[in-house]
């Protein structure tokens, strides 16, 4: 699959987002960074769009039966294969937007990509992912398309991510205290809220929030993610 990145013909509440994503640096997403050599490279696809409430997000829950980042709400995307490309060129463009397909059944030919950010790094999974932007100017029914990897498939108002009621922190398995969105009956949080927390904030688009607030993550939420972290010690 070859996708170009096409900046031009946005809406323009999309505009800031882009604008962000081209100029913002890897250190001002995330501390963590791919390493000099490993990883394995990534993608996921944060793919905005225009629903029955306004500007939404796209995002799955992963299946509670997976080996990492199991049960978790995150953006769809995966590993890249072989035929993806070079993780250095096109590679990640084509495999986020594979991974939607067979994750959502979604159709690529509607979305269109307009930025990627800086490649970041997972240390509990050893993925090196880049986020891949993508407006959905042509939408078209999704829905889980294997239960064993993806356990729903939802949109949620960017009115909801910005809103600070919905706003706080949490202490992961790590130790690390990172940011958490309480939106759609579901905790979104890790590396998803991480990214969906400085998009906003570079793009302007954040409105002041409580970031003393802290919500503790589920006993599933923890037990889950401390089967990650124990496959990765």
């Amino acid at each position: 699959m070859t996708v170009s990145i096409e900046r031009d013909g946005l809406p323009d509440w999309l505009l800031p987002v882009r604008e962000a994503a081209e100029t913002v640096r890897p250190e001002q997403l995330s501390r963590f960074l791919p390493p000099a050599e490993g990883g394995r490279p990534s993608a996921v696809l944060m793919l905005f769009g225009e629903g029955p409430l306004g500007p939404d997000l796209l995002l799955i829950e992963r299946a509670r039966s997976l080996r990492s980042h199991a049960g978790q709400p995150s953006f769809p995307g995966g590993a890249l294969d072989p035929e993806d490309g070079d993780p250095d060129g096109p590679g990640p463009v084509a495999a986020a937007l594979r991974e939607a397909a067979e994750e959502t059944g979604l159709d690529p030919s509607g979305v269109q990509v307009f930025a990627t950010l800086p490649a970041l790094f997972i240390p509990v999974s050893d993925f090196v992912v880049t986020p891949v932007l993508g407006w959905w100017r042509r939408e078209t029914p999704v829905a889980p398309v294997d239960l064993a990897e993806t356990g729903a498939v939802f949109r949620v108002p960017l009115a909801d991510l910005t809103d600070p009621a919905n706003r706080a922190r949490t202490k992961h398995p790590s130790g690390f205290t990172g940011p958490v969105f309480d939106v759609a009956g579901r905790l979104v949080w890790g590396f998803t809220a991480g990214v969906i927390d400085r998009v906003l904030h570079y793009s302007g688009l954040a409105r002041p929030w409580d970031t003393g607030r802290m919500i503790p993550l589920s006993d599933e939420a923890l037990g889950l993610a401390g089967r990650g972290f124990g496959e990765r010690g």
